[in-house]
């Protein structure tokens, strides 16, 4: 800001000197010459006067006499100026029979002398007068040149020029440009130097503030500004203090409340695991003995167990989101194949996409793909995601794709169900969000899944990212550095990958009977052409035990 503050005032000083100097050196250029000028015409007409009445007065009445008297009168005029001047006298008519000649004291300047301007002096009674560049020899000097008629004795009418050398009134105005230039860079400088000094004295408390709101941005909350004086600065400072006070109070206050509601939540989730322990054996006690009972009270067994298994799994992920929250989540990474994970996960989630009626198809590198994570956090992520797609996939087909590059490895899982719309997917990971509230988890989810498994890829230093279209499914993305310490700046799996088969019947694949009879023709499967450097292993939904 500062620079660019100095720019502009240099910008608009040198505007402001260049026009200045321009207008000033015309000024004095244009008062110079009319000064001179008036002064020439002036003395040239005294000079004319003067010679014109030694014409007049002269006794001599012969070609010689009136010849010397021609000749003296050039050099007396020529001596007679206020500086050195050149004097031309002429004779009017050069087809004229007399025998005085013209007489000149610079008869190489006589080329300087026009024609126009001849044919004015001669026809006129007044002065006539013309600029004209003398040369000296290294170049040329302004001059002007003053012309008038006289009556020579005998001779005739004869045109007298006077030829001015304006050089002084050059230097001068030369020596004034040379003035207004060093001028004109001394006061650039100054505003310069004044610009910087002032904008310095803005610009810095303004610098400090933007430290300090760094500072504070960081977490260091008892950063201050110096306030001193009255002015505006001082009065910013003293605002932006008290600013950062308040900010600094309400934090406190929220991080205090954020800490009383995480260890509110942890409490919680402890002391119930004791109450909900004697609550299992009893509910498994009845249970058991379900069959002895009347079928409502079968049935709310059955409920109350499955009811049961839910609220454990809620307290689980409870207590694994307050250990995030608390930033008290450790990682036990170590080099695994992400392969072995992956199909650990898909034999989990086998039960759920059989009851579904859900083809899973599992698209795994020949070569191992290994990196250094925790496998009990990536198989809870990639298990939850694959939940998810089974079941809002519809019946549709899942799919599962693991690459990988020299800096990462990634999974991707792939469903081509009811999708969701932009808007949807910018809250998917939030904490009991569901794309559509009607909707029940008939897979029993607790709603925290996807905000764990993100905060299980982020603990990895990896990324964990959502696509999806309504009617066309969607797409979730786990990509992990191969080993600590890589930022990743791209990811092995494009993140919408695949496609809906168009010409299967998948119905026509699904029949009671389980074995190699009812395994489709690997050919006719989606995606096969888009991922053949990883061959795709393609399972139906009640063979997934038997995959690998």
């Amino acid at each position: 800001m500062q620079l660019r503050v100095t720019s502009t005032a240099i910008g608009f000083g040198l505007l402001a000197v260049m026009v200045l100097s321009t207008y000033l050196s015309g000024a004095i250029r244009d008062g110079l010459f009319e000064q001179r000028i008036t002064q020439v015409l002036t003395e040239s007409s005294r000079s004319t006067a003067q010679a014109q009445t030694a014409f007049n007065t002269t006794s001599a009445t012969t070609t010689t006499g009136v010849q010397q008297l021609v000749n003296d009168m050039v050099r007396l005029l020529q001596g007679g100026g206020s500086s050195g001047r050149e004097i031309f006298l002429w004779r009017t008519d050069p087809d004229s029979a007399s025998s005085v000649l013209n007489s000149s004291t610079a008869p190489q300047l006589s080329g300087l002398i026009t024609d126009t301007l001849r044919e004015q002096t001669a026809q006129g009674e007044e002065q006539r007068w013309q600029s004209v560049s003398i040369p000296d020899g290294t170049g040329t000097v302004p001059g002007v040149i003053v012309g008038s008629k006289v009556d020579v004795p005998v001779a005739g009418a004869y045109e007298l020029y006077f030829l001015y050398s304006l050089e002084a009134e050059q230097e001068t105005l030369s020596f004034m440009q040379r003035v207004l230039a060093i001028a004109g860079v001394l006061l650039i400088v100054f505003l310069a130097c004044s610009t910087w000094v002032v904008t310095r004295q803005v610009v810095k408390p303004v610098q400090r503030a933007a430290q300090v709101a760094e500072r504070l941005a960081d977490g260091h909350l008892d950063e201050r500004l110096q306030a001193k004086g009255q002015d505006e600065i001082a009065t910013l400072a003293r605002s932006f203090n008290e600013m950062a006070e308040s900010l600094q109070d309400q934090i406190q206050r929220l991080d205090e409340l954020s800490t009383v509601q995480r260890r509110f939540v942890s409490d919680v989730s402890h002391e119930l695991r004791t109450p909900l322990t004697t609550v299992r054996m009893a509910s498994e006690m009845i249970y058991e003995n379900r069959d002895d009972l009347d079928p409502v009270l079968k049935r709310s067994a059955e409920l109350l167990s499955a009811q049961l298994d839910r609220f454990e799994d809620l307290l689980a992920d409870l207590l694994e989101i307050s250990r995030f929250d608390a930033g008290a989540a450790v990682l036990d990474a170590e080099a695994l194949d992400l392969r072995d994970v992956v199909s650990a996960a898909i034999d989990h989630a086998t039960p759920l996409a059989v009851r579904k009626d859900v083809w899973v198809a599992a698209y795994l590198a020949d070569e191992p793909v290994t990196a250094d994570f925790d496998r009990r956090r990536v198989e809870r992520v990639v298990r939850n995601l694959l939940v998810n797609a089974i079941e809002y996939a519809e019946s549709g087909p899942v799919e599962v794709r693991v690459a990988s590059n020299a800096t990462a490895v990634a999974v991707q899982v792939r469903d081509y169900g009811v999708g969701m719309a932009k808007d949807q997917v910018a809250h998917v990971f939030d904490r009991f969000w569901r794309a559509d509230p009607a909707r029940a988890r008939t897979s029993g989810g607790t709603g925290l899944g996807l905000a764990i498994s993100l905060e299980d890829a982020l603990l990895h230093g990896g990324w964990l990212e959502a696509w999806a279209q309504p009617g066309l499914g969607a797409a979730f993305r786990l990509t992990l550095p191969r080993r600590a310490g890589i930022v990743l700046t791209s990811s092995p799996i494009e993140l919408a990958a695949g496609r809906a088969p168009e010409d299967v019947d998948v119905d026509a694949r699904r029949t009671d009977e389980s074995g190699p009879a009812s395994l489709p023709d690997i050919t006719d499967l989606p995606g096969e052409e888009t991922v053949a450097e990883h061959p795709a292993t393609v399972v139906p939904a009640r063979e997934l035990g038997d995959h690998r």
